[in-house]
This record gives C-alpha cells, structure tokens and sequence, in this order.
C-alpha cells in the first residue's frame, strides 16, 4: 500500500483558476534577475497539435494548468525537432538519436517514487502525490552539455524545493542523491554487453542546491507532458550545471548526510566532477569549454557563441560556491 504524503496547506494551493487555465499569465512585476534573463515571452509555449501525448489526465491537468514564470530566458527557442530527437540517455543507447528511436516501449505510467534517508516521511509514493497541489510552471532555460553543445527548451515543472520539502528532511541531510529506474526490458541500453556506463544512473546535488529556486522537477516540454527520450514521467534539470546532472526518469530520491556517489563521476572523475558547474575558464580534458554551438546548426554555420560562467544564471547562485576553488571542485 502506497505511502500518504502531507497535505498542503490551502494558503499554498495555486488558485483554482490559474490552475485550470494555461492561458492565465503572471501579471505582477518581473522578478529581478541576472542581465541575461528577462520576465520571458507574453505566451506560453503551445504544444505541438500533431505530437501525441499519452500521459495520463491527472499530468494533463497539472501542465495544462503551468503559468510563464519570470525566471525565464528570452532567448530564441531551440525548435522542438531537436528538442526530442538529439538526446543523451543512454539507457535507450549512445547516439543522438538512439533515445527517440528505441524508447517507444517504455512505460512511464504509473509510476512510483521512492523517498529514503534522512527525512521523516519516507516510502514509496505515487507520483501523482507527490506532485499534487503544486504550481507547475514554463520555465524557459538554456542546456549546456559538457560536449559544449546547447539548447534554449521551454520545460514544463515544479520547483524541486517545493517537492522535497514534502517529505520533510532532516536537519542533518546535507545531500540529495537521485536514481534513474533499472527496466532493461524497456531500456535497451541497461542491457547492453557493452553498456558505456553502470546501471541504474545515480546523480546528487548538495541541499543548497537542490533547494535552490531556479532547480526544477520537470514534469513537461513545449508544452506537453516529457516524451520518453527527454525523461518521462520527470526529470531535473538544474541549468547552471552540464546537462549530465539533470537526471532522467527519476524513481528514487535519498537525504543523505554525506555526498553521494554520481553515475559519470564514477566513470571518470578526471573529466567529471561532482559539481559539474558550467564553466568556461575550465576545459574538459578533451575540449575546450569556453565556446558552444547553439543548435540547431549545420556544416556551413556552427552558429558558435561564447559559453557563460553558470551558463549565464551565475548572478543567482555564484553564491553558493564562495570561497570554493572551482577549478577543483569541478
């Protein structure tokens, strides 16, 4: 029998009627953000009408029901092709387009959640209660991959800090640590003889970071709840940080007192750190950092550009880090 999770308080439910609207837009003024952000576009995001969504009612209403929020980008769209169809989760294998390809059989609903550790509401949840009564909002922010090419995505999500608090942690967690669900029956790449990397994927953040406003439980994108390659049913996404550290498919979430161990750092700590904060004064062992391509792109045009300390939202959370030499605590 599935766990209960506390109910929210009425004074922290999203009115009813800008839950039950996609087209109500946040009217008070643009929270103040770094020189690169704006209070983003007058419309939210429509999804694409030809694009089936197979998520169950209760995720249709919780995206349907997501206001812009002020902490978004500008920036112009990455288009939604390239969106869905240049991916890394190589638990549906290595290629770009290995996860749109062979993610068809995977099934992201119903799905649970595990809460363990360090906090005093734990067990396994159904996610739609986790999620219940929360404000999902559009979220429009650039992904910086470690292979030094990004997007600009309109997610769909909740605040993660929102969703964590739920569950009460300890005072003496001082991590979170994340893990991808285990189904090589449904993940070819989980399977492999040859797997690049151990299975399940772990992933972790300190408290301050998973607490952090700007970190998102993605539950949607373009305004349709995740396909199967971008996460579903949920997903991080934390974008002052390489791409690797928004984890897919979460099923377990742990409190933890110490830092936990992460899939690529496991793999090759040389190259991947645990913090993974973008930076561009810091080369990956392989390639230099300082520059992008912002896709889409093509052989005539790399439509390169310059790659921003904390992917640009360094105004918001260089704070964290102070005194931290970040050329070590990569």
């Amino acid at each position: 029998m599935r766990n209960q999770i506390p109910t929210v308080p009425e004074s922290q439910v999203t009115d009813e009627a800008v839950y039950l609207s996609r087209r109500q837009m946040l009217t008070a003024a643009a929270v103040s953000t770094a020189a690169c952000l704006s209070s983003g576009a007058a419309q939210l995001v429509e999804p694409s009408p030809e694009v089936n969504d197979p998520a169950p009612g209760w995720m249709h209403s919780l995206n349907n029901g997501a206001t812009h929020s002020a902490l978004s980008t500008n920036e112009t769209l990455t288009p939604y092709e390239y969106v869905t169809g240049y991916n890394n989760f190589y638990e549906f294998g290595t290629s770009k387009d290995d996860p749109a390809s062979n993610s068809g059989q995977f099934q992201p609903f119903p799905w649970e959640i595990e809460i363990a550790g360090l906090a005093e509401k734990t067990g396994r949840f159904e996610l739609e209660d986790v999620l219940k009564d929360l404000a999902v909002e559009e979220r429009i922010y650039r992904l910086r991959c470690v292979e030094a090419w990004s997007m600009v995505i309109p997610w769909l999500g909740v605040s993660l800090g929102a969703v964590l608090k739920r569950f009460k942690p300890l005072s003496s967690a001082r991590y979170v640590a994340f893990e991808t669900v285990y189904r090589p029956e449904q993940m070819p790449g989980q399977r492999s003889f040859f797997a690049a990397i151990d299975y399940p994927y772990l992933e972790g953040l300190r408290m301050d970071e998973a607490m952090h406003p700007l970190t998102l439980l993605a539950t949607g994108v373009y305004g349709r709840s995740l396909p199967n390659q971008n996460g579903a049913p949920t997903r991080l996404v934390v974008p002052w940080k390489y791409g690797f550290k928004s984890i897919k498919s979460i099923r377990k979430i742990t409190f933890l007192k110490t830092q936990p161990p992460t899939t690529w750092q496991q793999a090759n700590a040389r190259e991947y750190g645990f913090y993974a904060n973008v930076n561009p004064a810091v080369d990956h062992p392989r390639w230099r950092q300082s520059e992008e391509r912002r896709l889409p792109g093509s052989v005539f045009n790399a439509n390169r550009i310059p790659t921003l300390a904390f992917n640009g939202y360094g105004e918001q959370v260089a704070g964290l880090y102070a005194g931290m030499d970040l050329t070590k605590d990569y």
